[in-house]
């Protein structure tokens, strides 16, 4: 049975990133990899938890974003922390880049995955939460929490 190739097929997600900032808006990026990271991505193995982007010379990268080896890969493989360089229009790297010079505002990978075959990551524009805002999320996501157990519970 051939696959849908618009499928979208999710990897990896930095669910550290919605815990530790706002995100106010999304843009969706290309990779720019060598074929063995790309297979150790289709396998599962990369880490977003601690990565960030910056912007240099007018391109943006993916510094911190963990691409394990490839274990058939051995001399094709490339250092694992590697910056990634990312893919995007130049009015796009410009407007973030104009962004990010306000005072708490960062580029943020949200999320690796395959769409019609190329790996993409999902960056967001996010602004760092506070301490208080913290408990404000975690004090809704416990009501919420309470509310979806007791309806369960009713029926």
């Amino acid at each position: 049975m051939a696959q849908n190739k618009s499928e979208i097929k999710k990897v990896a997600q930095n669910k550290k990133a919605y815990h530790d900032y706002f995100v106010l808006e999304t843009y969706e990026a290309g990779l720019e990899l060598f074929g063995t990271e790309v297979k150790s991505i289709r396998d599962g193995k990369v880490n977003l938890k601690d990565s960030w982007c910056h912007i240099k010379n007018g391109e943006i990268f993916a510094d911190g974003m963990h691409v394990s080896p490839y274990e058939k890969g051995n001399i094709f493989n490339r250092d694992p922390m590697r910056p990634k360089r990312l893919l995007m229009h130049k009015r796009e790297i410009k407007k973030l880049y104009d962004l990010t010079k306000q005072q708490g505002y960062a580029i943020i990978p949200l999320s690796v995955y395959f769409s019609k075959g190329r790996a993409k990551l999902e960056i967001g524009l996010c602004k760092g939460k506070k301490l208080y805002d913290k408990r404000e999320d975690a004090a809704k996501r416990d009501a919420k929490r309470d509310i979806d157990r007791t309806l369960k519970n009713s029926l």
